[in-house]
């Protein structure tokens, strides 16, 4: 769908972070101007520095303002992961354009302090601008440093470190500007260099700050990993129940989002609905981490244990896409055989289901060479619910006669909610029974099994029982 318009809810970090980027614009001309006119008028190379400092920085923070306005505009067919990354691009322009003004200020204070004397006259006018500019800077850089944090924004988080590098280095000219005075005032002839050296302070300081963006915002133009943010989500991952082993965590950052690509290893041969909820669950996690972060997970089955044939069938059913269920695997004489039900459209004609069922034994043999003979059953699967009618059947005596079934089934201790229905023609049967509560679950499957054997002897025309078994002391 085509962009028309931002949301309500869109529009507030948008509105807000072109807000601040514009009154950076605005702060920067203001005092590159001031700065500008008081270092000519007084002769302060370091307020000279300075003022070129400050007109760089009225280009970064243009540059800012339009990588902002332009970073959140949302994907498009050209640009499928956003446009984040006129941020970075914009922070690596802002570093290029600092160590530039460096290395300006730099030659020019060499040159003063061993090739050309500059008078330098530390008015009232010089104090005050630095003071107005310190105040401003400081506002400024906090302005934009809370709304970086709180949107994730490296061009608004470079926009801050370029103006709180103006307030060290505006201190840094204030005291080179105390000192030309103190040297005029009680004849120090050496303190007349204070200003050039001021103006090198103000490059270190630039510089050192420079260097520090400079690799950040390139290790996010290269793609870099963001340091440590691969081992938290990994940690996060881990404690997500049903996620096996985090193979593969891949994270970079566009602008102000985190994208994140995770491969999981989830159990084998459990339903698409469960390894959703799986991964949806570590998307939520993920989030809850780095709330702007794009996440894709994609997850691999483990393979099964080498011993557990009926679960290899499984899987290799579930590879084929075929519905199977039931599966029973023996060895006779040394050769193992496999019994299975394989579901398929009720519709479909037997010709047709027939060549499913050769189609699932081919691959099983392909696959599980030990495997020698596979028995395939049919069934139509189920899709819609079927209207059920009371069964004709005198419940009572059904529930007698389960009754006195049950008293001679070894291991059952009750029988109880008892149900007949009459579905599509066939009766089922749903009841509960209590058991022992320590018994292990594959003797109670033995007993209820045995029990739907004996129900069956004693009513001929029942096709279905369901039994649910319930620990003893639950009653």
């Amino acid at each position: 769908m085509p962009f028309l318009g931002r949301s309500n809810t869109e529009s507030l970090p948008w509105r807000e972070k072109q807000r601040v980027a514009l009154a950076s614009v605005l702060a920067a001309a203001l005092l590159a101007a001031l700065k500008f006119s008081v270092g000519i008028a007084t002769g302060s190379l370091g307020i000279l520095s300075d003022g070129a400092h400050s007109g760089l920085d009225l280009i970064a923070a243009g540059v800012t303002y339009f990588s902002v306005r332009v970073s959140d505009k949302p994907a498009d067919s050209s640009h499928p992961f956003g446009h984040g990354k006129v941020e970075n691009l914009s922070a690596f322009i802002e570093t290029a354009l600092l160590l530039v003004t460096c290395a300006w200020i730099s030659v020019a204070a060499l040159r003063r302090l061993f090739f050309q004397e500059v008078h330098v006259n530390p008015s009232v006018w010089a104090f005050g601008v630095m003071a107005v500019s310190i105040i401003v800077d400081t506002f400024r850089s906090r302005s934009l440093s809370r709304v970086a944090q709180k949107y994730n924004s490296q061009a608004l988080e470079a926009d801050a470190l370029h103006f709180s590098t103006d307030v060290y280095s505006s201190s840094v000219v204030m005291l080179g500007l105390l000192l030309v005075f103190i040297s005029e005032r009680w004849r120090i002839p050496w303190l007349e260099l204070a200003d050039p050296v001021a103006a090198l302070a103000v490059a270190g300081i630039v510089v050192s700050i420079s260097l520090r963006l400079g690799r950040k915002t390139v290790d996010a133009l290269v793609d870099a990993a963001p340091e440590g943010v691969a081992a938290s989500i990994q940690e996060t991952v881990a404690s997500v129940r049903g996620v096996l082993h985090g193979d593969r965590i891949r994270v970079r950052r566009s602008g102000s989002r985190l994208f994140v690509d995770l491969r999981l290893t989830l159990e084998s041969n459990i339903p698409l609905e469960h390894a959703q909820s799986v991964m949806d669950l570590v998307d939520s996690r993920v989030r809850e981490l780095f709330p702007a972060a794009d996440v894709v997970i994609h997850a691999t089955p483990r393979e099964p244990a080498s011993g557990d044939l009926v679960e290899k069938v499984r899987a290799v059913a579930n590879r084929h896409n075929f519905r199977v269920h039931d599966i029973t695997a023996y060895e006779v004489n040394g050769r193992i055989n496999v019994n299975l039900d394989l579901e398929v459209e009720p519709e479909l004609k037997l010709t047709a289901a027939h060549t499913q069922a050769d189609g699932l034994e081919r691959g099983i043999k392909a696959e599980l060479p030990e495997v020698d003979q596979i028995n395939v059953h049919l069934e139509p699967l189920l899709k819609r619910v079927e209207s059920a009618n009371s069964a004709p059947l005198d419940q009572s005596a059904v529930e007698q006669k389960l009754m006195s079934i049950a008293i001679e089934t070894p291991g059952l201790e009750d029988c109880h909610s008892v149900v007949a229905h009459l579905v599509g023609g066939s009766i089922m049967v749903n009841l509960h029974c209590t058991v022992e509560a320590d018994l292990p679950i594959g003797q109670v499957h033995d007993i209820t099994e045995d029990l739907e054997f004996r129900f069956r002897e004693a009513f001929p025309q029942i096709s279905k029982v369901s039994i649910h078994a319930e620990p003893k002391s639950a009653k």
